[in-house]
């Protein structure tokens, strides 16, 4: 009776290699789902700029400008926002006009 020999032994996967290779995938798969999880939940960068009679809050999100909040040193914060809020997709650098907008009531 003749042995078999396996030209490549390696070719033959035990249970060990077999958890390794699927480790190997699991780590892959995950990995990107990681860096994006992580994007996600940094949230808005704030710019401060401070004044004389004023501090400006720039918000930005992904590079664009959404929000804009003044606290001045004598009277209400207020938030500039677009004249149009249907123009512009979210980015108040390319809006036309800001105007200034109190809070009313806080609850």
């Amino acid at each position: 009776m003749a042995q078999t020999r396996l030209l490549y032994p390696l070719a033959t996967p035990t249970w060990p290699r077999r958890l390794a290779q699927a480790l190997l995938i699991v780590a892959c798969m995950l990995t990107p789902l990681v860096g994006y999880a992580e994007e996600a939940e940094r949230g808005p960068d704030v710019v401060i700029i401070a004044g004389e009679d004023k501090v400006v809050y720039e918000f930005r999100q992904n590079g664009q400008l959404r929000m804009v909040r003044v606290v001045p040193k004598w009277g209400k914060p207020y938030y500039l926002v677009p004249r149009d809020t249907t123009k512009g997709f979210g980015d108040l650098e390319r809006a036309d006009m800001l105007l200034p907008q109190w809070v009313i009531a806080e609850f």
